[in-house]
């Protein structure tokens, strides 16, 4: 369940926008379109964000947007059981 808190915390962090490119090994392109296809209320741009930035807050980054971008991109829209 999504709530307006969250969702104003993910459009108030993503406002400044970066774009950037980046090669990926295949098999893991081929894991990310197999879970984007399995769950479809998240794309290529919300798991990248996702995936970043949980990293980023598991290897000891102590800030507060970078936190909240990824509680706010795991949480936001329907869940991943919803999706199963």
């Amino acid at each position: 369940m999504e709530t307006r808190a969250s969702a104003a915390l993910v459009d108030e962090v993503t406002d400044a926008m970066v774009s950037f490119h980046a090669e990926l090994p295949e098999p893991l392109q081929q894991a990310m379109t197999s879970f984007i296809e399995r769950y479809p209320n998240w794309d290529q741009y919300r798991l990248i964000q996702a995936a970043l930035a949980g990293f980023l807050v598991q290897n000891g980054v102590e800030s507060r947007e970078i936190t909240r971008l990824y509680v706010g991109n795991m949480f936001r829209r329907q869940s991943l059981l919803q999706g199963a």
